[in-house]
């Protein structure tokens, strides 16, 4: 009998690098806590990016650069989002990219639903609705999906 791996003790340092150090944990803990009175500025700023690349595509068109740009916004509020305390903008930055994320079809996807994910990236982090707890979140992200899977994305 050949027994398996604990490929779980690997993957929180129970393997040849040691433990995970506590002190190191709650050090970066702090650090970020003391970063997070920045998180509201670097949230807009990249709702403002998005923003800029949408008006890129309206003013010069959708043209695989353009498309393009859009999507690595999006996929930078995709990844952020949840760690600047907001995942629900994290789950409509998502759908987003899942709306963009085929090269081929991109240019066919409807300005107006693109338009509508970004309007409620930016009303979400306007008015701090933060979760998809929030009534507003739900009724967003369910009428984004719905719309997504009516395109076919």
């Amino acid at each position: 009998m050949i027994p398996a791996p604990n490929a779980l003790r690997l993957k929180v340092g129970g393997g040849r690098l040691g433990a995970i150090d506590p002190a190191a944990i709650a050090k970066a803990e702090a650090a970020l806590k003391s970063l997070s009175g920045n998180f509201t500025q670097w949230l807009n700023d990249e709702i403002t990016k998005l923003e800029g690349a949408r008006q890129t595509v309206r003013t010069e068109g959708a043209s695989p650069e353009n498309m393009e740009s859009l999507y690595l916004r999006a996929h930078d509020l995709k990844g952020l989002g949840s760690t600047y305390g907001f995942p629900l903008i994290t789950r409509i930055a998502g759908l987003l990219c899942r709306l963009i994320d085929d090269k081929a079809k991109r240019l066919e996807a409807p300005m107006p639903l693109i338009d509508a994910h970004i309007d409620a990236i930016k009303a979400a982090a306007r008015d701090e609705i933060k979760t998809e707890d929030h009534p507003v979140g739900q009724a967003l992200v369910r009428e984004l999906e719905g719309q997504i899977a009516a395109f076919g994305a």
